[in-house]
């Protein structure tokens, strides 16, 4: 069974605004892209990871 299968479908049902620069979000996007991945993906990716290295005491 792969790692894919065995993880939890989560329901993406909320938004994060944020304000950045055009200049950095189309960089944001293109390196995405030349990576062959998503920015939301990414972001999200980043979050998790936050949150992992940050744990509630």
């Amino acid at each position: 069974m792969s790692d894919k299968s065995k993880k939890k479908k989560v329901r993406k049902d909320s938004q994060l605004l944020i304000r950045i620069s055009s200049e950095e979000r189309e960089a944001f996007i293109q390196r995405c892209e030349e990576l062959e991945t998503s920015a939301a993906k990414e972001i999200r990716r980043f979050i998790k990871e936050f949150m992992d290295s940050h744990p509630k005491s």
